[in-house]
């Protein structure tokens, strides 16, 4: 009887273990739920840490009197992505009824379920706070990349406004489209962890804030174009491999459950796109710049990173490289072009997740294993959420720039935003001002 017993009771457990997140999101075992919910919370830490390496690699890439700045922002912005995400933004991006054609819902302000904290109307599988936590972890990730685009010349208290409205309202809004059951997933648009929803919506915030913010003093004079380099390049190594780090749970708790197989071959595709992003941005700056770029390994990276978000668990082993490859040799030329066409971007934020989200995007509809992605509607999704946040992004920064103003003078820009903004140095007693 025992013997029967113990067969029974393993069935319990293996069964949800082989079958798809869907097909057992609505009822698992208690043993499933609490792995589940395990996962999902490891994957939030991982998510999280990704903030300290956007910090680093802003930090690494940009000058030493403007690192306290950089740092501020970067930990501010974690902040204000948590408290607007529990004020409306959760509600907001999974409103469960739509209006207006299926583009905008709102289930009220603040969050909340039952006592025990067991039910969550997306998925079942785990709690609704570890459900509130995975996705406000995604939330600050929009405003922290503008962070980087508007990097050494951007007023601090303009940049914090602008962060609070577009991650309370905009994000969240674009993310309801389709994570929410809005009318692009209707569509059928397919954006697994947010190479559109996440990385592309924080490039038309940063393209949007460097049009209107300008370039930083004496990086453009008369035709000359003058590099401005970042003042720590391990600083910047270190952000991009705790990126890297951070991604596992980026894609990996994007599976919404801790079922192996997925979990597995989804941390295989964002691994190997990473890597051949590497390798193609290695080549192709080398072949360009006579010289490998480290900075510019670093970006193929993340930009293979970007890629494969859309379609991690939807396409396979070999496009994974494909996808990452392309994006490598996609964001030098992107980098290089931006710079030549007068766009300063300190920190390669727009052709790391506005190009290559783009490229990811539509990759699902070109590499996708599942018959019912289209190049199409992919496409159309991307045109969708690029003329929503490029225009939203372009009147918040517009109307700050007519009342507050979001550029520092000239003077400030030249000795530090570190002593302009906040009156101290990162490093005591080495800080240099000069106007480079």
């Amino acid at each position: 009887m025992n013997y029967w017993v113990k067969i029974v009771f393993s069935l319990l457990i293996l069964i949800p273990l082989l079958c798809s997140p869907s097909s057992f999101a609505a009822a698992v075992s208690p043993e499933m739920f609490a792995v589940n919910n395990t996962w999902m919370l490891v994957a939030t830490f991982l998510v999280f840490i990704m903030h300290l390496g956007f910090a680093t690699l802003e930090t690494g890439l940009t000058r030493s009197k403007n690192t306290v700045n950089i740092l501020f922002k970067n930990t501010l912005i974690v902040a204000i992505g948590i408290l607007t995400y529990a004020l409306m933004g959760f509600n907001l991006m999974y409103p469960g009824e739509f209006s207006l054609g299926q583009f905008f819902g709102f289930a009220g302000f603040g969050i909340g379920t039952d006592a025990a904290g067991l039910t969550s109307a997306y998925n079942e599988g785990y709690t609704y706070w570890t459900d509130f936590m995975f996705q406000a972890m995604f939330a600050a990730t929009a405003a922290t990349i503008v962070s980087g685009a508007v990097a050494e010349r951007v007023k601090l208290h303009s940049f914090l406004i602008f962060s609070t409205i577009y991650v309370a309202i905009i994000y969240p809004l674009v993310g309801s489209w389709k994570w929410g059951g809005g009318w692009l997933d209707e569509m059928g648009f397919y954006d697994f962890a947010g190479s559109t929803l996440v990385h592309s919506v924080g490039g038309w915030g940063a393209l949007a804030g460097v049009l209107l913010l300008g370039p930083r003093f004496g990086k453009y004079v008369n035709e000359n174009i003058n590099p401005i380099m970042g003042h720590s390049m391990p600083l910047a190594t270190i952000g991009v491999f705790l990126l890297w780090l951070g991604w596992f749970g980026f894609n990996g708790g994007s599976v919404l459950s801790a079922n192996p197989g997925m979990v597995s071959f989804v941390f295989a595709t964002t691994t190997l796109a990473a890597a051949a992003g590497i390798v193609g941005a290695m080549f192709t700056s080398w072949s360009i710049q006579k010289k490998p770029d480290l900075s510019m390994v670093l970006n193929g990276c993340l930009a293979g990173l970007v890629g494969i978000t859309a379609g991690a668990d939807t396409v396979s082993i070999a496009s994974s490289v494909i996808i990452g490859f392309f994006a490598g040799i996609l964001v030098v030329l992107s980098v290089i072009l931006i710079d030549r066409i007068r766009i300063d971007d300190p920190v390669g934020a727009i052709s790391v997740h506005l190009v290559c989200g783009i490229w990811g995007t539509l990759a699902v509809g070109i590499f996708s294993t599942n018959p019912e992605h289209s190049f199409g509607v992919q496409l159309i999704g991307v045109l969708a959420a690029g003329a929503m946040c490029f225009t939203s992004a372009f009147l918040i920064f517009g109307l700050l720039k007519l009342t507050l103003g979001i550029r520092v003078s000239q003077d400030e820009e030249l000795r530090g935003l570190d002593v302009g903004e906040h009156g101290m140095e990162a490093y005591n007693g080495f800080q240099i001002f000069t106007t480079q």
